[in-house]
């Protein structure tokens, strides 16, 4: 499985909306600028996210895009799931009627389960714990460089 850049721009671009939460809306601009990701691919990233309720809109002078939710309430799953869609590895786990070998196939339920791992994984981080996890990889490189 390997992710693609939408959904790897998109946790940058939640990340960055978790890391401002509550200071008001952030511009696209600010976060491309930040992140070094292209604005237009910002603006087309953040709508299925505003779509999905994970994101708010904030129109005027002052307006941007915010979390629609605090970082603690919104997982890693969600954001993939918004953004990549089916992340299953073959077609058969989502859809068993997809092969007719499935109720005899040996290597489904390996299949089945790398996918349920998956989502438990990303089900188990919040955007908080990626705040988290950043400051720790900050304060760590800091440390080293001492």
């Amino acid at each position: 499985m390997k992710l693609s850049t939408r959904t790897r721009y998109g946790v940058r671009l939640m990340t960055y909306l978790a890391q401002n939460y509550g200071k008001g809306p952030v511009y696209l601009k600010e976060i491309a600028g930040q992140e070094d990701i292209s604005e237009k691919y910002l603006s087309l990233i953040v709508i299925p996210l505003r779509g999905a309720g994970l994101v708010n809109s904030i129109r005027g002078a002052y307006g941007g895009y915010e979390l629609a939710r605090e970082p603690s309430q919104i997982t890693l799953k969600e954001i993939f799931d918004v953004l990549e869609g089916d992340y299953s590895l073959v077609n058969c786990v989502k859809n068993p009627s997809y092969c007719p070998r499935t109720p005899i196939c040996p290597t489904r339920d390996i299949w089945v389960r790398v996918d349920r791992e998956i989502s438990e994984v990303l089900s188990s981080f919040t955007l908080a714990d990626l705040i988290k996890i950043g400051e720790e990889k900050l304060g760590n490189a800091a440390a080293q460089d001492i």
